[in-house]
């Protein structure tokens, strides 16, 4: 059994492996929290470091925690887990699915903190890539079409909702599905991750219902992932919300396992 002592050393190395330097020195009610977090959960093979980091930035993101959101960007960006282009991304899909204002604050931070890397290594930062051209069409009516495309590919579902209103139009099917998701800058499984916490935190009962349902048929998401996607959040977002994500979770499970087996069923 580990003792007291190994745990706190154990997630010390941990924490200096996670967030590229040095865990606090001095021992608080604290302590305990950070041991459990950096010695146990970041080291859980269910999802890899780099995985972790898509659920935690929407998290301090969203917990308007200055210094946490700070901490996270630059370990991010400095372990090379990230590069700033998934990270430019990450606060593009945050802003939808977290809010626009918080993705102002969360951006300034990625502003600040590669500059700070570059700043501490000696090193101009580089030029960005260009934005433009983008990958979609610019034609309003292949954009649409390619939005409700999207919508029912990446929700696993057969419809996508109508044209004729500002936030399915001009929203839903013009900007998220038919750019964002499709943006190169950041994969499919990633965006995935960033979604769970998102609507994990909002308590939005379809969203939530609706992205763990699609992350799982997809299989962008495996069920051992979706798990730990839970264990992970509750460390930075708190239980209580983590609780009712689990409750989806398994609820859509069971849903997605029935719905394998009818589809297996009906091929053989």
């Amino acid at each position: 059994m580990t003792s007291d002592t190994e745990r706190h050393e154990l997630s010390r190395r941990s924490f200096a492996e996670v967030m590229t330097f040095s865990a606090p020195d001095d021992v608080t009610a604290a302590t305990t929290m950070l041991d459990f977090v950096f010695a146990e959960v970041w080291r859980r093979p269910g999802l890899s470091r780099r995985d972790r980091r898509f659920v935690t930035l929407p998290c301090v993101a969203a917990a308007d925690a200055e210094g946490p959101l700070r901490d996270h960007v630059y370990a991010a960006l400095n372990s090379g887990d990230l590069t700033i282009v998934e990270m430019r991304e990450t606060v593009l899909h945050f802003a939808v699915y977290g809010g626009w204002p918080k993705a102002s604050r969360f951006n300034i931070a990625v502003d600040e903190q590669w500059e700070r890397i570059h700043r501490e290594r000696g090193q101009e930062v580089p030029v960005p890539e260009p934005l433009l051209p983008l990958t979609t069409p610019s034609d309003p009516e292949a954009r649409l079409s390619v939005g409700e495309q999207a919508f029912r590919e990446i929700n696993c579902i057969p419809f996508a909702p109508i044209r004729d209103n500002p936030y399915s139009g001009a929203g839903i099917l013009n900007f998220v599905f038919g750019e964002m998701w499709l943006r190169p800058g950041l994969g499919m499984k990633e965006r995935r991750l960033v979604t769970v916490a998102c609507v994990a935190f909002q308590d939005a009962p379809i969203p939530i219902l609706s992205h763990v349902y699609a992350a799982l048929k997809s299989r962008d998401v495996s069920f051992d992932e979706m798990d730990e996607l839970a264990l992970h959040f509750a460390a930075y977002y708190g239980w209580p919300k983590a609780a009712h994500l689990n409750q989806v979770i398994d609820e859509q499970k069971r849903r997605v396992t029935g719905e394998w087996a009818a589809e297996a069923e009906a091929v053989s």
